[in-house]
């Protein structure tokens, strides 16, 4: 039986203007001539130089010493934003002025460009946590890991011990070049095509803190996997990079531009160009000088790579690319395959040196320094040195021995890290929500948590008939950080009216998805009008519609495919 693939939707209308009536602010065509105060704060002082006056200035005299323009805006180049003040309800999250909503305490984001982490670095990482952010951590799902309640006086000695080993927090916010999504599977699985970490890396080295790539339009995301399963959501990335193998060129990259999720959400888009390993740095500088050069600054909702390239279309940003910015043109290439596997690499799994790593699930990627400090420990008892986060709020442990792997899978269960989870532990992420983040309107850890063991409990025995993941995405408010238009079930966070009152809740999109086993190509979910879910009712409407979708689904008909189909009676 041949089941009907979901309409790709790729993203909604994202042009700007058809006969632009003022400048958009891009640099090459209008000048640098400020449009706004977001760009004159940003000319007028690079963000990498607020670190002199953070070690220097702040750390001495304290949260009151801190310049605004510096704690809203240059401190985010160096990872730190000022998390949100308890008791302040999600109803007063669009009437409070910023500083009216912070707290005088610090998200400190470290950045780990690949996933890459030795046990050395995470135990680093995690002795920060206890000693200075109150024991917590949050795995992103950009591979960062995030520490709270930071105070910028400490912040100096955390530098100075995240660079001992390694570590940074260089650019892990702010308009830059944020992290380095890479394949968690990098350098060791064993259907690997080509290892992406020399590119990472080169990419790294050359560019983070790089001063002329310091003040773009807005952030700027990039993904490189050498892996089939395409594990770094490129789709959703500004630059991205798949590898492929050329007829006559052999092993190298599929380039994608464009994608972002957010309000306006759009996937990303092939350039149908081949990129040889050698040459990834050189097209990634190219594409993030066409962002920094022709991308809009005038207003900052147009301010991401997708909308110039919804004016301009693939065509022409490659001419673009190729005869401003490259040495030489790029060769056409293929497209890659869909993938056949899942891409969060969770269970146990032989690497090509004949050891093992192992995939574990923490709950919507909550965890702690001790947690942290715990898993180097067990980790190196098993023979690892080397772990690694994904995209998906995940945490690989690396080169086990075959003899090691059941008591390395124990000791992660001790620890809440499940290497055999329940379907909806492994396909359930969660943005840091009300908790921490000052534009969230709702909670999102715990109510996800608490939907993930209702669920266990309710659907657990059907686990075997429902299959595969079916993944629940929250997101406190609508920025969509936890990706819920490329979720099964994904649940936007706002106030909701349930029987006429006002509530947290969630306005829900259904069957959205990137390419991969259920799949071809990559779609938005979508939405059915009047369709919203309070904030304790996560797992209540998730079982109601898993359930319907068991009963109405035609033969090896994934979620996302009966949802696109169904009628909305049925996803009520």
């Amino acid at each position: 039986m041949t089941i009907q693939q979901p309409t790709p939707i790729r993203g909604a209308r994202t042009r700007t203007t058809r006969t632009p009536t003022k400048p958009h602010g891009q640099w090459a065509v209008d000048g640098t001539e400020p449009l706004n105060a977001n760009e004159e704060w940003k000319l007028a002082d690079d963000g990498l130089n607020v670190r002199e006056r953070i070690e220097n200035v702040y750390a001495q005299g304290g949260f009151a010493s801190i310049d605004p323009t510096d704690l809203h805006g240059r401190f985010r180049w160096w990872g730190l934003y000022t998390q949100r003040k308890p008791g302040i309800d999600g109803g007063r999250t669009a009437q409070l002025e910023p500083h009216e909503l912070e707290d005088e305490y610090f998200m400190l984001r470290v950045r780990i460009d690949g996933g890459q982490l030795t046990t050395h670095q995470l135990r680093v990482i995690g002795e920060i946590s206890t000693e200075f952010a109150r024991d917590s951590a949050d795995l992103t799902d950009r591979q960062n890991v995030q520490l709270h309640w930071v105070q910028v006086e400490d912040v100096p000695e955390i530098w100075r011990r995240l660079e001992e080993v390694g570590l940074s927090t260089t650019e892990a916010c702010g308009d830059v070049p944020r992290v380095i999504l890479g394949s968690p599977v990098a350098g060791i699985a064993a259907d690997e095509i080509i290892d992406p970490t020399p590119q990472i890396l080169e990419i790294a080295e050359r560019f983070v803190g790089d001063q002329s790539l310091a003040n773009l339009p807005r952030k700027y995301k990039t993904a490189i996997t050498g892996h089939p399963s395409q594990d770094v959501v490129h789709e959703i990335n500004d630059c991205a990079f798949v590898a492929v193998e050329h007829p006559e060129l052999g092993i190298g990259y599929d380039i994608w531009v464009g994608g972002a999720l957010s309000v306006v959400p759009r996937l990303g888009e092939r350039l149908g160009a081949f990129v040889a390993p050698e040459r990834v740095a050189e097209v990634w500088h190219g594409v993030t000088q066409i962002f920094r050069d022709y991308g809009y600054r005038r207003l900052r909702n147009k301010a991401r790579l997708k909308f110039l390239l919804a004016d301009w279309g693939v065509e022409r940003f490659r001419d673009v690319l190729e005869t401003e910015y490259l040495d030489a043109p790029l060769p056409d290439g293929p497209a890659a395959p869909t993938p056949t596997t899942i891409g969060d690499h969770v269970g146990i799994h032989r690497q090509k040196d004949g050891r093992f790593y192992v995939g574990a699930a923490p709950l919507v990627g909550r965890v702690s320094g001790s947690t942290l400090t715990a898993l180097a420990d067990l980790a190196e008892q098993h023979g690892s040195q080397r772990i690694r986060t994904t995209p998906h709020q995940k945490l690989l442990v690396l080169d086990v021995p075959e003899d090691g792997v059941e008591s390395l899978v124990a000791g992660l269960d001790a620890l809440g890290l499940s290497a055999r989870p329940s379907l909806f532990r492994r396909g359930t992420i969660a943005c840091t929500g009300i908790e921490y983040c000052k534009l969230a309107i709702v909670e999102t850890k715990a109510n996800a948590a608490d939907a993930i063991r209702l669920l266990e409990e309710r659907l657990g025995a059907l686990e075997p008939e429902i299959g595969r993941p079916i993944t629940l995405h929250v997101n406190g408010c609508p920025n969509s950080c936890a990706r819920i238009q490329i979720a099964d079930i994904g649940l936007k966070g706002q106030l909701v009216s349930i029987d006429g009152e006002q509530v947290p809740g969630y306005q829900v999109h259904l069957g959205g998805g990137l390419a991969g086993v259920d799949r071809e190509e990559a779609g938005l979910g979508r939405t059915v009008r009047g369709l919203k879910v309070a904030a304790d009712g996560i797992a209540d409407y998730a079982e109601r519609v898993i359930r319907r979708y068991l009963a109405d689904r035609e033969e090896a008909e994934s979620f996302a495919q009966w949802a696109h189909r169904a009628d909305e009676e049925a996803l009520q």
